[in-house]
């Protein structure tokens, strides 16, 4: 705790700290969400089972529109992969180490997980437990990875996205988002099969927008941010998700009904996008040194009269951090390890509870199951504290960076390492996406398919070796040339 106090307080002050704040909430309503809704209960036949009550609660559906918070991920995501890309290359370093970096924080503390989920699985097959339930809780564990696949791609992206949007600004969203809309017609029409595209296609038109925002703060030249455009964005994108879920054929729930035409999260939707477009308005307008926040005193009058002072940021007196910040500073220190371990969580306190013969399963919507849900919320907090404390640190030394790195130009070395990182993401992505449309009913003996295990484990080697041919800068010589 002192060490995050200590990286707290050292936070410059350059640092976006609206942006931090949002990830850290992001991830705090989908964590807390996914808990809340979370029905462990038991089959006829005695076996542990698990669904979301969102279908018994028809009049939460609406309330998924505030939780449902992975376009604000996106977002964030494209601002914080323009400004770090931008300083990367700004310090001499190039987009292939960049996207090395990158990747190896995604996916190392992913690896982690894969590999003990694997394990896990072959030591409960070995010791004889019922395979459909070792199948079931690994496809229940690996539900988060179905989220780092598209973002791996917009991660590698990032570099020709970001050009298309120096150049062509606003059209580039708009037309990703017309490609979404021409998916849901295909959805619609019964040939869903055409709207594979809207995985990438929906959380990239977002991404773009997160460019934009950057560019904003950068100073650049950018798309309007004032109260009178973004209000009107604000009040079209609510008007035009209500019209489209009330009035049209999209579901009203922003997250994923069972036996619904259409889903609105995978892949995004038309609706989908137009909510995000009000949440991305709302954020804007809050934002610190927007005019909307210094009109209704929500920013201190340090950002308002453009002077920074110690508690803007995160300084409070003595000079240390505040609380407030060094949580948020802990939560995107270890966002990803929460992300990825706190369905592992569900499944070890709900078997813990069934070994001990203390597992409640009240009906869905009662008052009973209402008040379990104090208990089991503070119990997972607890359980996922441990496995954060336990994995964490394989985020925290991902997250080291090739900050000095220049790479050996000789020979093809340098179109090999290129071809090595391509390579490494399409395996890695390739490997997710088959553990996340393999089947839940079914019999695999690490429980998943070997191929996709095997697929995403062979695009980290390649990352990996890539990575190990960057070469350390060293002095330059005299003559300006780098001593080998």
């Amino acid at each position: 705790m002192a060490g995050l106090r200590q990286l707290a307080a050292r936070t410059p002050a350059s640092r976006d700290r609206y942006v931090d704040s949002l990830r850290a909430l992001a991830i705090t309503l989908v964590v807390l969400g996914h808990w809340l809704v979370t029905v462990i209960a038991y089959t006829p036949d005695g076996r542990l089972t698990g669904h979301s009550a969102l279908p018994d609660l028809r009049w939460a559906w609406p309330l998924t529109w505030l939780v449902q918070v992975l376009p604000v991920f996106f977002l964030v995501g494209g601002y914080a992969n323009a400004a770090s890309l931008t300083a990367h290359r700004d310090r001499g370093g190039s987009t292939v180490t960049w996207l090395l970096d990158r990747g190896r924080r995604l996916l190392l503390p992913t690896s982690v997980l894969l590999v003990t989920l694997a394990l896990a699985a072959l030591v409960a097959r070995i010791a004889g437990a019922d395979p459909k339930l070792v199948r079931d809780a690994v496809w229940y564990a690996a539900i988060p990875l179905w989220f780092l696949s598209p973002y791996l791609l917009v991660v590698l992206l990032t570099r020709p996205m970001y050009a298309l949007h120096r150049r062509y600004g606003v059209a580039v969203p708009l037309v990703l988002a017309g490609l979404v809309a021409l998916g849901d017609v295909a959805r619609l029409a019964g040939h869903g099969g055409l709207a594979v595209g809207s995985f990438l296609f929906g959380w990239l038109a977002i991404h773009q927008v997160g460019f934009a925002w950057r560019d904003i703060c950068a100073g650049r030249p950018g798309w309007p941010a004032r109260p009178r455009v973004l209000v009107p964005l604000l009040v079209g994108g609510f008007t035009a998700t209500v019209l489209l879920t009330w009035l049209g054929p999209y579901p009203v729930s922003m997250i994923n009904i069972p036996g619904e035409r259409l889903h609105n999260m995978s892949p995004p939707s038309l609706a989908l996008l137009t909510l995000a477009t009000t949440q991305i308005a709302l954020i804007l307008l809050l934002r610190p040194g927007s005019r909307l926040p210094a009109i209704l005193h929500l920013s201190p009058p340090s950002a308002r009269n453009g002077r920074r002072q110690p508690q803007d940021r995160g300084e409070g007196r003595g000079g240390g951090a505040t609380a407030g910040w060094t949580l948020v500073v802990a939560i995107n220190a270890f966002v990803l390890t929460v992300f990825l371990w706190h369905v592992s969580a569900v499944l070890l306190l709900a078997g813990l509870l069934d070994a001990l013969g203390v597992l409640p399963t009240p009906p869905v919507g009662t008052l009973d199951w209402w008040l379990w849900r104090v208990p089991w919320l503070l119990m997972l907090i607890v359980l996922l504290a441990g496995l954060v404390t336990v994995f964490g640190r394989v985020e925290t030394r991902a997250a080291h960076r090739l900050r000095d790195a220049v790479p050996d130009q000789r020979g093809g070395r340098a179109t090999t390492r290129s071809a090595l990182t391509v390579a490494g993401f399409a395996a890695a992505t390739a490997g997710l996406v088959g553990i996340n449309a393999a089947p839940r009913a079914g019999e695999q003996l690490l429980g998943m398919p070997g191929w996709a295990l095997a697929s995403f484990l062979v695009g980290v080697a390649a990352l990996e070796l890539a990575r190990a041919t960057t070469a350390r800068a060293r002095p330059p010589q005299p003559d300006g040339q780098v001593r080998r």
